[in-house]
């Protein structure tokens, strides 16, 4: 583990986003919330709130946080749920982790949750948005141009 004896605490944030894709009768149903398993958005949204909570359990390098504040927000889009978790704290080290954590638990969450009505379904990619606070500085997440990086 880093040595952050001697860091002073700032306020930290970060925002991840995860895409789950899924066929378009089976959003039809998440939307309208008539899965056989409950409102899966809901339970989705708690789950990643829960996995923030416990990233340090989880990744072996990462440390015990004081999280302040843990958001997990749903946008549909065309091919799935677009995922996006907000994580802040007041601490020696950074959010990004436990924002992507709580993302991708949500997305899983939603997967579980979906599965029993396709198995179509894929967990597209998990990435950092943004980043706010600490030595390194701010971080803006912008699509690569020339095709070769993330979806934008």
């Amino acid at each position: 583990m880093k040595d952050v004896t001697e860091k002073s605490p700032t306020l930290r944030t970060a925002i991840a986003e995860t895409l789950i894709t899924m066929p378009a009768e089976v959003q039809a149903m998440l939307r309208e919330r008539r899965l056989e398993k409950g409102d899966a958005l809901e339970i989705a949204r708690a789950a990643g709130i829960l996995a923030a909570k416990k990233t340090w359990d989880l990744i072996p390098f990462c440390h015990p946080l004081p999280l302040t504040h843990v958001a997990i927000t749903y946008f549909f889009e065309p091919e799935g749920v677009r995922l996006q978790a907000l994580v802040k704290t007041h601490a020696v080290t950074g959010v990004e982790m436990e924002a992507m954590t709580a993302a991708s638990i949500a997305a899983l969450t939603l997967y579980d949750m979906l599965k029993p009505h396709t198995h179509a379904l894929e967990v597209a990619y998990t990435r950092l948005l943004s980043k706010t606070g600490g030595k390194s500085g701010d971080y803006q997440y912008t699509p690569a141009r020339d095709g070769a990086g993330g979806r934008g």
